[in-house]
């Protein structure tokens, strides 16, 4: 499986943006697939992870942001709307591939597929 994100850009605070995230090869809605990010000198943290039809979230983004997957087109989306100067980052979507791993959803361990990474900016 490989991963293309895609949909970042510059956005002015209250913006909404909608990333994508398009997987080659087969994936399964029973494994997790995710979004991190990762702003300048941070860490990559976790954002969102929809896993079996459920879904969870940071607690930054809650009630902001919606992760959805579309099993017809592969591929997995970030809806994000309110979104505020602390949101700028590098967006990275992550896919488990294998239904297990170390630590759990929220972790970035857990992943062992990523994609690019996109640009979010979000001005004040």
């Amino acid at each position: 499986v490989q991963l293309q994100a895609s949909g970042g850009g510059l956005v002015q605070a209250g913006g909404s943006l909608r990333l994508s995230c398009a997987a080659s090869g087969r994936t399964f809605s029973t494994y997790a697939m995710s979004w991190f990010r990762q702003a300048p000198g941070k860490e990559r943290e976790f954002v969102a992870v929809g896993i079996g039809g459920a879904t969870y979230y940071a607690d930054s983004v809650k009630g902001r942001f919606t992760i959805s997957r579309d099993a017809a087109k592969n591929a997995a989306y970030l809806q994000m709307n309110s979104l505020k100067p602390e949101d700028t980052a590098i967006y990275y979507c992550g896919y488990n591939s294998n239904g297990y791993g170390p630590g759990g959803p929220r972790e970035r361990l857990f992943y062992d597929v990523w994609g690019q990474g996109t640009q979010v900016t979000v001005s004040s």
